[in-house]
């Protein structure tokens, strides 16, 4: 029932409230051990990602996307070596505090500028820091949106903007996790088998979020992402 729930909330975080994946990597974490949770979630997020895809195409900010490239490449490099040598416990807790800085860090800038600073941007620095830090999370345990919520929030997104930049960043980076999780002999069959069972609860989520889209008003939005990225990584703590 817990995988069914967080194979639900996998759907909504693509089409409606990125902020959410981490429940389901949460949820995931705390049903299967940390390291084989990470592969049978990697492939749902993929179906996800393809509904995400098709509602929100046409709405992503190409240049900020390539400007992500490098940081997140090396990002994935260094989650690749921490999974090599990691064991569960640290994944989480590793995964949690980082989550954790991020909002810090993204709530502090947007005090600074609502205290006369200068406004948040999605520049090259954010884009190097953002991105190493999502490229580290998504390959050590599928938590990169809270991540990259954070940076596409900075930049001022409105939400079909928001939502189809990381429609694109997602499917990308998780397609070309595969191989790596593949060669750290993540899959299994038990795995393949769970994603199977569980691949209608991702489609129910994914067609519901639609709908919850286009009710959502912008400040609205905001608020869940941060609120839900805080509860997320509590809980990889806890």
């Amino acid at each position: 029932m817990l995988l069914a729930l967080g194979a639900v909330v996998v759907g909504l975080s693509k089409t409606a409230l990125p902020g959410a994946g981490t429940l389901a990597v949460a949820l995931f974490a705390a049903v299967l051990p940390a390291r084989e949770s990470t592969a049978t979630l990697l492939l749902l997020l993929i179906v996800g990602d393809m509904f995400a895809l098709w509602t929100y195409r046409r709405h992503a900010r190409w240049r900020m996307l390539v400007r992500l490239i490098p940081a997140v490449l090396a990002g994935i490099l260094l989650g690749v070596l921490f999974l090599a040598v990691a064991d569960d416990v640290g994944v989480r807790r590793v995964i949690g505090v980082l989550l954790l800085l991020v909002v810090a860090v993204t709530l502090w800038r947007r005090y600074a500028a609502a205290r006369g600073g200068r406004e948040p941007s999605g520049g090259w620095p954010a884009a190097a820091v953002y991105g190493t830090l999502g490229g580290f999370t998504t390959m050590v345990a599928n938590a990169a949106g809270p991540v990259m919520s954070m940076y596409f929030l900075a930049a001022r997104f409105p939400v079909k903007t928001f939502l189809g930049t990381a429609a694109w960043f997602f499917a990308v980076v998780n397609i070309g996790k595969v191989p790596f999780a593949a060669a750290l002999g993540l899959f299994s069959v038990d795995s393949l088998w769970i994603d199977l069972w569980l691949l209608p609860a991702v489609i129910v989520g994914a067609l519901a979020g639609r709908v919850l889209a286009r009710r959502l008003r912008q400040e609205v939005f905001e608020r869940l992402v941060i609120v839900l990225t805080v509860i997320g990584a509590l809980y990889l703590l806890w």
